[in-house]
């Protein structure tokens, strides 16, 4: 079975570790560095949605993140730095795909004028998108399909090596793809669009954990 560590805090992850374990997979919650950065007993990295991330390591003030654990970054970003080098699968979800654009020198926006279709509430936000055709996400759900949201900050300028492969009706970009990288990078969250939290007003979510299985079992392989 393939093995995916996710790179967060136990408190915040049971929806990941239960979407995971559905879709085949063995999930280990750590931000412990192995002594061996080849990170042999993982096949592939989550990282999970969360708290902002300190604008000071993309060179902006602070103007409007809020509940920024500095400490938490550290971990995540060091993990993101040794676990890249195995150039095994990673799946970023919202805070964790923000992680990803920062790592490769690309921003964000720190609070979105218009949050209305992306902030959190007690259902989700849920919106329409519209995907960049022959990427991985219209593969698996068209071009236009809608998703849920819970965020007030958003990708800016992607960093080196990606582009932007789905978008909202507002221009908030919603994904992300690498051009050499293995990697998934989505703003919204598939955890929480499959099974138990399968919803009919959204594609089901479980396809990401699957495509993200699929890779994982190709050892990288972007093809």
């Amino acid at each position: 079975m393939l093995r995916i560590l996710i790179a967060g805090l136990n408190s915040q992850t049971q929806n990941y570790v239960a979407a995971l374990s559905l879709s085949g997979m063995e999930p280990v919650v750590s931000l412990a560095l192995p002594d061996d950065l080849s990170f042999p007993d993982y096949d592939g990295l989550l990282l999970p949605g969360g708290a902002d991330i300190d604008p000071a390591r993309y060179r902006q003030p602070l103007c409007g993140s809020r509940n920024i654990n500095e400490e938490l970054d550290q971990a995540q970003f060091a993990i993101l730095d040794a676990f890249l080098q195995t150039g095994k699968p990673i799946l970023g979800i919202c805070k964790g795909h923000q992680i990803l654009n920062v790592y490769f020198g690309g921003d964000l926006i720190q609070d979105l004028e218009n949050p209305a279709p992306h902030q959190a509430s007690p259902d989700d936000q849920v919106h329409l998108t519209h995907a960049e055709p022959g990427s991985w996400l219209a593969r698996l759900y068209g071009t236009d399909f809608a998703v849920n949201s819970s965020h007030h900050q958003a990708v800016g300028r992607p960093g080196q090596g990606f582009r932007v492969i789905q978008r909202s009706g507002d221009g908030v970009a919603e994904a992300i793809a690498h051009e050499s990288y293995p990697l998934l990078s989505v703003q919204w969250h598939p955890e929480r669009m499959c099974y138990a939290h399968r919803r009919e007003d959204t594609v089901d979510g479980s396809l990401v954990f699957l495509h993200f299985k699929e890779l994982c079992g190709q050892k990288g392989s972007l093809s």
